[in-house]
């Protein structure tokens, strides 16, 4: 199964989504999440975000990439420069003839999840520097959560190839991804803060939550109870190198 995760990460892609930023519209997966399918251009310069789950026809499309421009640009302003990078969004139709929104943004080269991070390696300045970053990252998202009751997605989840996104999101996996949301996942084994090789923290995903207003007002409400906990186990990481 390990092998078979490698190879599906790492085979090119052709679809005429990416007409628009590729000449043979072959691009190479480098990984997935919840709701997105993520590519490299061949020059190694960008990111393209695949949003799989938002289009339809030319007009459609456009009012979800406006949505998440308008989200996108509430989030890096919560963050602030130092924690967020530049998203543009182009509209491009696929293989099928159906509008999809791409997400474009600059390739961090050398950069890492947080999750993939052996914080043991670390030395004490590092793992200092580390934990000041992210507890000024909670500080701003639950300042914005006061204000408006809104916070950026700082955990996020990762996903191996569309077959798994697709088995994941399923009704069977909700009992999965309630233990992911509640336990298993923490900001130190976070998908979308990106660590680069400078050992700056960045924000790599600006999805809004797009459920009704009951979902979105016990999403955010359990998340800023979580970042209490985050708290704590930033400060354990930052003196002994361990994260659960």
């Amino acid at each position: 199964m390990k092998t078979m995760q490698i190879i599906e990460e790492h085979v090119p892609h052709i679809d005429a989504v990416f007409a628009p930023l590729d000449r043979d519209h072959t691009l190479l997966r480098i990984a997935g999440g919840n709701e997105t399918e993520v590519y490299r251009s061949d020059d190694g310069r960008y990111v393209i975000k695949v949003k799989h789950d938002l289009g339809g026809d030319r007009d459609d499309a456009l009012r979800a990439a406006r949505r998440l421009d308008r989200a996108a640009r509430r989030f890096a302003d919560c963050l602030g420069p130092e924690y967020s990078i530049a998203s543009h969004y182009v509209i491009s139709c696929d293989d099928e003839g159906v509008a999809r929104v791409l997400l474009v943004q600059p390739y961090l080269n050398g950069a890492r999840p947080l999750a993939e991070l052996d914080y043991t390696t670390l030395s004490d300045d590092q793992r200092a520097h580390l934990a000041s970053q992210l507890r000024d990252i909670i500080r701003r998202a639950l300042m914005m959560y006061r204000r408006n009751g809104l916070m950026p997605d700082l955990y996020g989840r990762r996903s191996t190839s569309k077959a798994e996104r697709r088995r994941l999101n399923g009704p069977l996996m909700l009992p999965w991804r309630l233990w992911s949301f509640l336990v298993k996942r923490n900001l130190l084994r976070s998908q979308n803060l990106l660590v680069t090789e400078d050992d700056a923290l960045v924000l790599v995903d600006y999805d809004p939550v797009r459920r009704g207003p009951l979902y979105k007002a016990l999403y955010y409400g359990v998340r800023f109870l979580l970042f209490w906990r985050d708290h704590t186990l930033v400060l354990v990481m930052k003196k002994t190198g361990r994260v659960p």
